[in-house]
């Protein structure tokens, strides 16, 4: 599992700006870069879902993306480019409306409690964000009981689900579930997704208990790509949906919470008693809009040319390729004491960086720095030199 923190410290200072396809700030960006280092619309980052933008880069992305600023503005989230966003994320998720949130825990908080409908208990994969990384806060903020289940992103968490729900219902002291919720991709899964049929099949068993079905769909767009995805046909079975602004569509900050319209306007109520609702959130909903808009193409074929780039690593003696099943844009490479030495000079050569190889295991994750550079040539750069 690759952190944040891990991330921003393997990544040249220069490189973390986000000027992947279909982003031209870049250039801005690439003035303020340290001597020596490559200008960041080149660099190819085998890790993170996106590269994190330097303080310095946003300025210049706003000036080129709002323009004289005309009807982009907001006052405590109302009107503006959030209004714009709110509307774009319904219609894509196939929800009545949708509400801009500041954070993804807050949305993942909110949904679960006005899904709950006053009940004690949720039901949630063990390695979910909202069990792992909340800090406690369905049961702190919100007094439910959250309750981990097996399964993870198999087919098996259908029966981790079945067996919570008949666990709740046994006498003599039954205990009404108010809501599941599902993370897919699943970030402590190494960005594993549920599957469309495995979704489907829990909804209609919450259904007929009378339970709310809420999404964590932080990386859902990440799913773009994938055999059979439609974002609407995976996102139908959930009552509520969350997608985050930040982790891969360039905002400094927020999310976006998707449902109802009575289940979003009780949101935003929620959101201001939660204390989120924010003066302004214009500027993370401009730069998410503009990223957006064409991301289901090119996160498709960054999805198409990480795949071509395994199967050629595969084909290099001293490399073993090992795929997340059920997998979105992370893969792992077992390489020999060969390939794995000088292999960050080598990369560093072609503007290339990674991880660490720990063990011998090196983590790929691919984002739109994929498409700036032949994949051929990144397979190239993994192969040893030969001796003469």
């Amino acid at each position: 599992m690759v952190s944040r923190r891990q991330f921003v410290q393997a990544v040249p200072v220069g490189a973390l700006s986000l000027a992947a396809a279909g982003m031209p700030w870049a250039p801005a960006a690439a003035a303020a870069r340290s001597p020596g280092q490559p200008p960041p619309d080149r660099v190819v980052a085998l890790r993170g879902d996106s590269l994190f933008t330097k303080p310095g880069a946003y300025p210049a992305q706003l000036a080129r993306i709002v323009g004289d600023g005309h009807g982009i503005g907001d006052v405590y989230l109302a009107d503006g480019a959030v209004a714009s966003l709110e509307a774009t994320f319904a219609a894509l998720l196939g929800k009545e409306d949708a509400a801009f949130m500041p954070t993804g825990t807050m949305a993942n908080q909110i949904a679960i409690r006005l899904l709950s409908k006053g009940h004690s208990r949720v039901l949630l994969q063990k390695e979910s964000h909202v069990y792992r990384d909340e800090a406690d806060a369905v049961a702190v903020m919100n007094s439910i009981n959250p309750v981990p289940v097996e399964g993870g992103a198999s087919d098996a968490l259908y029966d981790g689900i079945a067996a919570a729900f008949s666990q709740s219902e046994e006498k003599p002291y039954p205990i009404e579930v108010g809501a599941v919720s599902i993370e897919s991709p699943v970030r402590r899964l190494d960005g594993a997704a549920v599957s469309q049929e495995t979704v489907s099949r829990i909804g209609e068993l919450a259904r007929s208990k009378g339970a709310g079905m809420h999404l964590d769909g932080a990386r859902l767009l990440l799913m773009y790509g994938s055999k059979d995805f439609d974002v609407k046909r995976y996102c139908a079975p959930f009552d509520s949906v969350y997608v985050s602004l930040y982790k891969y569509l360039g905002a400094p900050f927020g999310a976006m919470l998707a449902g109802g319209k009575d289940f979003v306007a009780k949101a935003r109520q929620a959101r201001h008693v939660f204390g989120g609702a924010i003066f302004h959130g214009w500027m993370a909903a401009a730069i998410a809009s503009n990223t957006l808009d064409g991301f289901d193409r090119r996160f498709a074929r960054v999805r198409e040319e990480g795949e071509k780039l395994l199967d050629m690593l595969a084909a290099v003696p001293g490399i073993e390729v090992h795929r997340v099943p059920n997998g979105t844009n992370i893969a792992f490479l077992r390489l020999d004491e060969r390939v794995a030495t000088g292999l960050k000079e080598r990369l560093s050569k072609i503007d290339v960086v990674t991880g660490d190889v720990i063990d011998g295991r090196l983590p790929l994750t691919f984002n739109e720095t994929l498409l700036r550079k032949p994949v051929a040539t990144i397979a190239a750069a993994f192969a040893p030199p030969t001796s003469a």
